[in-house]
């Protein structure tokens, strides 16, 4: 989708719109793409990648990913699939604490942020309040290959969310 089709929808649909987590965080933020991901057929999440200028996904710049939830899950579920993903993308991470202070129970609507800021750190929000700064090596490419990486579960909606 062109540049201009995204900042017209934008401005028509407030849901486009940058969060005032991603607009502090990267100032130069603008939607790349978003897709919604569902599980067995029933949508969980929709998410919108932000990159600097909307340009194409670049792994050495900083970027934000936006998931605002479909349907109710808790934090425990949370925290269990994301270690679930580093098991399977790459070797464990020893980060259930750090994860468990980073993540809520999450209802239809809620909506989570994370922010690079550079390769061993990224920032969450959770409806625009801050509730993490985690710091580990890789930690953007480990986290965010989940949604964005080349081996995801969902190869579409990667696609669709990298815009590609």
């Amino acid at each position: 989708m062109p540049r201009a089709l995204l900042a017209l929808l934008a401005a028509a649909w407030p849901g486009l719109a940058l969060g005032s987590a991603l607009s502090s965080a990267l100032p130069d933020a603008e939607l790349r793409g978003e897709a919604t991901y569902r599980l067995v057929g029933l949508p969980v999440y929709h998410a919108r990648l932000y990159t600097r200028s909307g340009g194409a996904l670049d792994w050495s710049r900083d970027f934000g990913l936006e998931l605002t939830y479909l349907r109710d899950l808790s934090q425990q579920m949370l925290v269990d699939s994301t270690l679930q993903e580093f098991d399977r993308l790459g070797a464990p991470l020893p980060l259930r604490d750090e994860l468990t202070t980073c993540f809520r129970n999450v209802g239809k609507g809620d909506r989570f942020t994370a922010v690079s800021a550079g390769p061993d750190r990224l920032k969450f929000w959770f409806n625009d309040r801050q509730t993490c700064d985690l710091r580990h090596p890789r930690i953007k490419e480990r986290f965010m290959s989940i949604f964005l990486g080349p081996d995801t579960r969902a190869p579409a909606f990667t696609r669709q969310l990298k815009s590609e």
